[in-house]
């Protein structure tokens, strides 16, 4: 097929100073897309701030002869993330495309985190996207056309040690995908997500614990974080964010050279008349088993409903 092309649209993508964000900014101008460069600047944990990484990328952008401007502002205020919106809109005139990206990463096992951890979590990567969507939405609906593209995780689903307040605050984000995918599509916007793989400043540590903790040799580790560069998961977002894609409320694994669907699903599971917790032990295979899965929508419960 042609190129995927973004001539003539605009597009924000936040913590695009480094790592993952940095390659979607970067995809996204080549293929003619005018960027705005969101990045605070802090460092893994949300400590600190600094323009130079924003700067940096935008500085990249323009010398492979992209349009961009930086944006050193946080996306946990409301206040701060709105302005990235403002600045989108100051600047072209227009925005038809968001990508949360911004994030930050602090594992520790769960009973040695802290309230204020798990909150730092949610601000950043649950409200911080939020906050950019509200923020954006009226300029969607006012166009009759958007592209959101979220961030999420394989953590959320398939549970990882010394995650727990990351893949809950990524969770938060997946239910956020999913539904306002339903409010969106009516008004020519379509939410979807990503679920990277990649070796970043964020995850290094956590990679390289996991690692040891399979009791993988330092050359194998080396071997499994030069296969995850973080460029690699571009290619999904563009082909998200672009006009002709039709996915709506998907989440896709992207990384490592490859791309999956990655889906909740329902089991078709026991029906049953005066179901009991003895039958549902005697029968727990039947209810686990995935042969015949289907991804639920509003549309299964409602059916169901309309069934009864």
């Amino acid at each position: 097929m042609s190129e995927l092309r973004f001539d003539g649209r605009v597009a924000i993508v936040t913590g695009a100073g480094r790592g993952i964000g940095r390659g979607h900014a970067l995809l996204l101008a080549q293929k003619g897309a005018r960027v705005i460069v969101a990045d605070y600047g802090v460092d893994a944990t949300g400590n600190g701030t600094s323009s130079a990484p924003a700067d940096q990328v935008v500085q990249e952008i323009k010398d492979l002869g992209g349009e961009a401007v930086a944006c050193c502002a946080s996306v946990a205020e409301e206040d701060s993330a709105t302005s990235i919106i403002d600045t989108a809109i100051d600047t072209y005139g227009r925005l038809d495309i968001v990508v949360n990206n911004a994030g930050i990463h602090d594992p520790a096992n769960f009973d040695a985190l802290s309230l204020g951890q798990f909150r730092s979590m949610l601000d950043v990567h649950f409200f911080g996207a939020l906050y950019l969507i509200r923020a954006a939405w009226p300029h969607f609906i006012s166009a009759g056309y958007g592209r959101i593209v979220n961030t999420v995780s394989e953590a959320m689903l398939g549970g990882v040690s010394g995650l727990t307040s990351y893949a809950s605050a990524k969770g938060a984000v997946y239910g956020l995908t999913r539904n306002l995918a339903t409010e969106g599509l009516p008004a020519g916007i379509r939410v979807n997500a990503v679920a990277p793989r990649a070796y970043t400043r964020l995850s290094a540590d956590h990679c390289d614990s996991l690692s040891q903790l399979y009791g993988l040799p330092e050359e194998k580790i080396q071997q499994v974080n030069a296969s995850m560069p973080p460029e690699l998961c571009a290619p999904a977002v563009a082909y998200l964010a672009h006009e002709d894609c039709r996915l709506n409320g998907e989440i896709l694994q992207v990384g490592m050279g490859g791309v999956a669907r990655m889906a909740f699903v329902a089991t078709k599971g026991l029906r049953e008349t005066g179901l009991t917790a003895e039958s549902i032990a005697d029968n727990i295979d039947t209810v686990l088993a995935i042969d015949g899965a289907q991804v639920p929508t509003t549309d299964d419960i409602f059916g169901a409903l309309r069934a009864k």
